[in-house]
C-alpha cells in the first residue's frame, strides 16, 4: 500500500486532507496543547504535563514489553488437544456436535491461535460476570482479530451450555469450543484438580513441520500481591474507568445490572 510520510494511503484516504491540518500538534512555552480550552489553572496544566509525559513512558514500556514478547524463544510442544463444537450459527441449535483439533484451528500459515479461557464448566456452575465482560468485547471486533489471528473461546461447560450463554450474550461472532474432560484448561493452569476454573488468555502456534507449540498464557494473578490485574489490558472498560477522577474503585462486572442492561 503507498505510505504518505508514515501513514498508509488508506489512513490519509480516511482522515481527509483537511482534518491532516486540523489536528497539527501545537506546544506552547514547552507543554503540548491536547485542548484549547484557555482557562486552566497553571496547577493543572503543570501536572497535566507531567501526566502525559508519563503516559508516554508507560507506552514505551507497554511497547518494550510487547517486543520481550516477540522474542520469546519457541515454547513447549503440545498435544493437538481436542474439542467439541457446536454448528457455526449459533441460532442454529446445539447439534449436531463435532471434534476439532487444536490444529484445525490454525487457518493459514504464520499465522497464531489466541484462546480465551472462560470460566464456565465443573466448578463454575454459572458463566464468569467478569470472563463474560472480556468475551462482550471480543464479540463486537472479532472481525478486526481474524485479519490477523485465529480466535476462540474454550469452555469446560459441555456445547449446550456454552451456545446458551452466547445466545444469551448475542456472541454470534466467535467460535465457541468446549474442551469437556480434556487435560486442556488443567494443562494450561486455567483449571485446577477439583475442576475450579480460572480465567487466561493462552496463544499458540505452529511449526512448518506441523508440531503445535504454546507460546503464550496470561493469568489475572501474576504474584503473591497481584491477584486480579494480570490481563487487564485485554479489556477497555478498566482503562476507561482509569480514565475518570473516580477511576474504577471496587467496580466490579455483572451478568445483569439494576437498570436491566446486560
Amino acid at each position: 500500500m503507498r505510505k504518505t510520510g508514515n501513514r498508509p494511503a488508506q489512513l490519509e484516504a480516511d482522515l481527509g486532507t483537511a482534518d491532516i491540518g486540523a489536528m497539527s500538534l501545537e506546544t506552547i512555552n514547552g507543554t503540548l496543547q491536547l485542548i484549547r480550552l484557555t482557562n486552566e489553572s497553571a496547577d493543572y496544566v503543570a501536572r497535566r504535563e507531567e501526566l502525559r509525559l508519563a503516559e508516554i513512558e508507560l507506552m514505551r514500556q507497554r511497547e518494550r514489553v510487547a517486543a520481550m514478547r516477540r522474542r520469546l524463544p519457541p515454547g513447549a510442544v503440545v498435544q493437538d488437544y481436542q474439542f467439541q463444537e457446536g454448528p457455526a450459527h449459533l441460532d442454529a441449535g446445539d447439534a449436531p456436535i463435532t471434534t476439532v483439533r487444536l490444529s484445525d484451528l490454525f487457518t493459514g500459515p504464520n499465522r497464531s491461535v489466541v484462546i480465551y479461557h472462560l470460566m464456565y464448566g465443573k466448578r463454575q456452575t454459572t458463566p464468569c460476570s467478569m470472563c463474560t465482560m472480556w468475551i462482550d468485547g471480543y464479540n463486537g471486533v472479532a472481525s478486526h482479530i481474524a485479519q490477523n489471528v485465529d480466535f476462540a473461546i474454550v469452555a469446560a461447560a459441555d456445547p449446550a451450555m456454552l451456545r446458551q450463554h452466547a445466545r444469551s450474550r448475542g456472541w454470534r461472532n466467535l467460535r465457541l469450543l468446549s474442551c469437556g474432560d480434556s487435560t486442556f484448561k488443567y494443562d494450561l493452569r486455567s483449571e485446577d484438580a477439583e475442576g475450579a476454573q480460572d480465567s487466561t488468555i493462552s496463544v499458540f502456534t505452529r511449526d512448518p513441520d506441523g508440531a503445535l507449540r504454546h507460546s503464550y498464557s496470561a493469568h489475572p494473578w501474576m504474584a503473591d500481591d497481584v491477584k486480579e490485574r494480570g490481563i487487564d489490558l485485554l479489556t477497555p472498560v478498566y482503562n476507561l474507568l482509569d480514565l475518570t477522577p473516580q477511576g474504577r474503585d471496587d467496580w466490579y462486572a455483572k451478568l445483569d445490572y439494576a437498570d436491566g442492561r446486560r
